[in-house]
């Protein structure tokens, strides 16, 4: 691990700053070196925080007119003033891709949090940087190629074991044309020691280690398809969340896009974390941009003491957390939803199943707003910058279901969060976020304050890919699996209406069959729709188990009862939930889960064809 600093920062200046407003500054350049658009720069504040650090606050040029530019920088710009030194570093802002990365706790900027606390403190100090990976920390590298190899960018030319998964050591993406392998070591090395050398087509030789650097905005698998063969490939296979409205009625393919609004309260982090537990996606990446600190600092305290119900390790070992809460600066709230993206490409581009979570997308778009105020630009609708739908889209077009160099398949799912004022789904982040994605997980107030969990409401939320991978649903589940999902989707509408209508009129102004109706449709969202997030079973459903659970609600529901009067049928229905509910809570082919089944089909028996209960 090495500290970055810089003893001789005013021979290096190529600029200066002329003005600042809040973490936008304007600086003029000195003539030695162009100014850029997207360039990462350093800013030394001639008056510091903390005397004891050489502060260098990382920026980015968003803005250039001639030898002016707009920089926003990532950090607190309090002390710096008109004059203060500029270093152009000639780079975009770039992360860090090698082994090492998962489980750790990054901010926005790939910095590694534990690590800066235990050298600076908990109080992080600005103007920090140290090295994402681990540079003392030694990897088992196994050569996969071999002397006289001709390689393209992308390809594997080494592998590394990360925890339980294969870490494989790719060509950097940003090469040109064909290299051949000159020589290449086997062993324990650091990220940084040279495991191998390529000779390009210039003749040039060029050292190869375990690490390399890669901008966050652009992205890893449209330039290897632009030179390489990567493809991608379209989705059809779900991503199995193990929360049964979400796989039945909702899905979300693998490589998909979804997305979670909500009301504050209504549970967005809760249902996003419960993802990041259950489900079946190899590698997860947690975004919290601008949450508030007290839920990422639960999330880093849960995590690591959490099991992978796959492999039994720790939840940990698999998930990569990029934290930049609402106290943070805002322009690296901006940047860090890219920082995930990317690594999640990395993985993906190791034939790795990805999901990555981001929380939440409006504080994101908050972010774009702020920086583009200062920056004068003229406000679209409710002061967003006028590209914001576009900057939306952007980052869900990096997901996506790719075929690798080698062949292999991976995927990058996104679900963001939205937080809508006051649960406003008119919004213009909620409206830009619903023409990208695929997947809508509308979250109720009402059915949050009910206690319902979930909080999605089935009469608002769509999934796009539930007809798209029906051919998965009839090969995997049923022929009819998808044609039975719309049918109680349809019974849920049905029954939402006969209960408006029995606001105004009561039980007494329905007929016995509406009655009944209305009672299937609250039998299917009390017993199918909502988990207990709280109970070991129930709070993960499987999907072989939601299978066999969905084919006996539907059983239930389409049984021709035979009810004398309403109150006979509430009864029933109310016992029939109890039961049920009860067989959610039992592990399956235990005996009470047996028991249950049996008390549920005795219960039934007593109400169909001619054994009506007088």
């Amino acid at each position: 691990m090495s500290e970055q600093t810089n003893t001789e920062p005013e021979q290096q200046a190529s600029a200066r700053v002329v003005a600042v407003m809040g973490d936008i500054i304007t600086i003029r350049s000195l003539g030695s070196k162009p100014l850029t658009k997207n360039e990462v720069v350093y800013v030394m504040p001639s008056r510091r925080a903390n005397e004891q650090v050489e502060e260098q606050l990382m920026a980015e040029v968003l803005r250039v007119r001639g030898d002016i530019a707009d920089i926003q920088v990532y950090e607190d710009t309090r002390g710096v003033a008109v004059g203060d030194a500029i270093i152009q570093t000639g780079q975009l802002l770039s992360l860090e891709l090698g082994p090492g990365i998962l489980s750790m706790i990054y901010d926005g900027l790939q910095n590694p949090l534990e690590r800066l606390a235990a050298l600076h403190g908990k109080f992080l100090q600005r103007g920090v940087q140290i090295d994402a990976l681990d540079r003392s920390q030694s990897w088992a590298f196994t050569a996969v190629a071999k002397i006289g190899d001709k390689l393209h960018a992308g390809e594997t030319f080494g592998t590394v074991p990360e925890g339980r998964f294969t870490h494989r050591i790719m060509i950097p993406f940003n090469t040109e044309g064909e290299v051949e392998v000159t020589w290449i070591q086997e062993g324990s090395f650091s990220v940084d020691t040279v495991v191998a050398k390529v000779r390009n087509q210039q003749g040039a030789q060029i050292d190869l280690t375990m690490v390399q650097r890669w901008p966050v905005r652009h992205s890893i698998s449209e330039t290897l398809s632009r030179k390489g063969k990567t493809e991608r490939q379209y989705p059809d296979t779900p991503l199995v969340t193990t929360q049964r409205i979400v796989d039945t009625f909702f899905p979300i393919a693998r490589g998909g896009t979804g997305c979670i609004p909500g009301p504050f309260g209504s549970g967005k982090t809760v249902l996003q974390h419960s993802f990041s537990r259950y489900c079946d996606a190899d590698i997860v990446i947690v975004t919290a941009c601008g949450e508030r600190a007290g839920e990422v600092v639960e999330t880093i305290e849960e995590f690591p003491h959490l099991q992978d119900p796959t492999t039994g390790g720790s939840l940990i070992d698999r998930t990569v957390i990029i934290c930049n809460t609402s106290s943070m600066p805002v322009a690296a709230r901006e940047a860090s939803i890219y920082t995930g993206l990317t690594l999640g490409e990395y993985y993906r581009q190791m034939g790795y199943h990805v999901l990555a979570l981001a929380d939440s997308t409006s504080r994101w778009a908050q972010a774009m707003r702020e920086t583009s105020n200062r920056l004068e630009e003229i406000p679209g609708e409710e002061g967003f910058p006028a590209y914001m739908d576009s900057a939306i889209k952007g980052v869900y077009e990096r997901c996506g279901v790719i075929r690798n160099e080698e062949g292999d398949e991976g995927s990058l799912t996104l679900v963001g969060s939205v937080s809508p004022a006051g649960g406003n789904f008119e919004e213009p982040v909620t409206q830009a976020t619903l023409s990208t994605v695929k997947t809508f997980l509308g979250l109720s107030y009402d059915r949050a304050y009910k206690r319902f969990y979930p909080a999605i409401d089935p009469l608002i939320s769509w999934s796009r890919y539930l007809d798209q991978l029906s051919q998965w649903y009839s090969n995997n589940l049923s022929h009819d699996w998808v044609d039975t999902v719309k049918e109680m989707q349809a019974l849920l509408v049905k029954g939402d209406s006969i209960n408006q209508m029995m606001q105004v009129t009561g039980e007494e102004g329905i007929t016995l069959e509406d009655y009944v109706t209305f009672q299937k449709s609250f039998f299917l969202d009390m017993v199918y729709l909502q988990q207990d997030a709280f109970d070991d079973v129930d709070s993960s459903c499987p999907l072989s188990r939601q299978q066999a659970c969905f084919e006996l609600v539907v059983s239930l529901i389409n049984q021709q009862y035979t009810f004398k009067d309403k109150e006979i049928a509430r009864d029933y229905f109310v016992k029939l939930t109890g039961l049920f509910k009860n067989l959610n809570y039992s592990h399956d082919g235990s005996p009470e889960y047996n028991g249950y089944l049996q008390k549920i089909e005795e219960l039934r028996n007593q109400y169909t064809g001619t054994s009506a209960a007088a």
